[in-house]
């Protein structure tokens, strides 16, 4: 692991020092199978105490650091924690949180190492770690992640990728989200170099690709929006072979403009469920198929569920070793949810004619106006197209008339941009049920912790 203070972690001295770090948290009577939760912003301590836990056989509860007190009080109930670890950034947030034991970072470091029997196997079946669904709507869940799941998503993703011995990833999102964390999995299964960032900087980010010799970026649209913006006329390095692209479907625009940069965008489609990624557009396919997210890691599945064999579009149903056998505590749901090892994502999309998974919108998220269906994701990509539009997002308001209406949030580059031209622009791209009935200018969306678009916030928006 190589950090942006230029700490060099290798494997060896990873491998000793979470073993160490091990039998000081067995100070604090953490057992086999006990929810541990850790709450820290992106930190090298927090990955070495995921895997000193591991040592242990403990479960590692990861927290959102953007939550509430009231937010994280819920999980850590919900989960059944034993112990709270918390880097010292988030003390106050820690302070207030009701559960028996707690221990910040700096103090775990001061403990002595314990003699305790450290686990020398893992098992594939035994659960890992429990990361919170983004809670976009309702109430989030535990998702429990087997050391099976990430393994499995570590070697499709290389499957697919494929892999370099000059191979550095540039960890940029947030590690207590699966995205993050996941490459810190294929980081110690792969032997490959990581590059920490603490938080994304387009400055700093930029820079680490043109001087760090980084191979891939996981990236989320914003990200590379802004990346995009800083780049200017000038090319990333050939030594960038891949942005694994996340987080929810992009606009087209975007793609075909990084395109032209001859920036390797790689779309992929995937969940805290799935253990980060499970459906994954190749090289040689991004050209031809921009939009698409590309077909099912190896060995993963995926299926449309539709409910007229006539339409094209249904909810996107997978299944796979690297799938979560379920949530935590949540029996009804899981069997609402899994059916024959398939999950039912909730995610609306198609394959096309030779299996190329498109991702249209969250099933929650469809708009039906007059018995027409609008998918918010088209609008967006329709108003994306727009010079002058930075960013806009889509919902449904209740009307009388119509059952429901499009409304549009935009957050504009440009002043001069008025919402009859922004409705004359889309006259020629949507069909006129399409076109947002309001147009609402905003300084910016709202996004959660791993920057997908807040639709839940914006729904509450429109109906205050």
């Amino acid at each position: 692991m190589e950090c942006e203070d230029e700490t060099r972690i290798t494997f060896s001295q990873l491998k000793e020092e979470c073993q160490q770090l091990a039998q000081k948290l067995a100070n604090l009577h953490i057992n086999k199978g006990d929810h541990i939760a850790i709450l820290s912003p992106n930190d090298a301590t927090m990955i070495k105490i995921v895997h000193a836990l591991s040592y242990l056989g403990a479960v590692a509860v990861l927290l959102n650091t953007k939550l509430t007190q009231n937010e994280l009080q819920y999980q850590i109930v919900d989960a059944d924690v034993k112990v709270l670890l918390y880097h010292e950034s988030q003390a106050d947030k820690a302070e207030g949180l009701h559960i028996a034991k707690k221990c910040n970072f700096s103090k775990i470091s001061g403990l002595p190492r314990k003699h305790t029997l450290l686990q020398e196997e893992l098992h594939l079946d035994d659960p890992f770690t429990i990361i919170y669904t983004s809670g976009t709507t309702g109430f989030p869940k535990g998702v429990v992640h087997t050391y099976g799941n990430h393994w499995w998503s570590a070697i499709g993703s290389a499957l697919n990728l494929g892999l370099s011995e000059k191979d550095k990833w540039l960890a940029v999102l947030p590690y207590f989200h699966v995205g993050g964390l996941s490459i810190f999995m294929k980081n110690v299964i792969y032997g490959m170099p990581v590059y920490l960032m603490e938080k994304f900087d387009v400055e700093g980010v930029h820079r680490a690709i043109m001087e760090k010799g980084i191979t891939i970026i996981s990236v989320v649209t914003v990200m590379v929006q802004r990346l995009l913006n800083y780049l200017g006329e000038a090319n990333y390095p050939k030594t960038l072979r891949c942005m694994l692209l996340g987080g929810g479907p992009a606009p087209i625009s975007l793609l075909k403009k990084a395109q032209a940069k001859h920036i390797p965008i790689v779309q992929s489609y995937g969940m805290t469920e799935t253990s980060s990624q499970i459906v994954t557009l190749s090289f040689q396919d991004a050209l031809r198929k921009v939009g698409s997210s590309g077909k099912a890691l190896f060995p993963a599945q995926v299926k449309i569920n539709k409910q007229h064999e006539d339409e094209a579009i249904g909810e996107i149903i997978v299944k796979g070793p690297m799938v979560t056998k379920g949530y935590y505590n949540r029996e009804e749901t899981n069997e609402k949810s899994f059916a024959g090892g398939w999950l039912a994502t909730g995610d609306l999309g198609y394959l096309d004619e030779e299996g190329f998974l498109y991702v249209v919108d969250r099933r929650n998220d469809l708009i039906i106006s007059g018995g027409e269906n609008i998918y918010p994701t088209e609008v967006e990509n329709a108003l994306a197209s727009m010079s002058g539009i930075r960013e806009a997002g889509v919902v449904g308001k209740k009307s009388q008339q119509w059952g429901q209406v499009p409304v549009a949030f935009v957050a504009l580059d440009n002043a001069d941009l008025t919402k009859e031209k922004i409705i004359a622009y889309l006259k020629d791209l949507l069909a006129p049920y399409k076109i947002p009935k309001e147009i609402v200018f905003v300084e910016a969306l709202p996004r959660n912790a791993s920057n997908k678009l807040w639709r839940s916030k914006m729904k509450e928006w429109v109906e205050n």
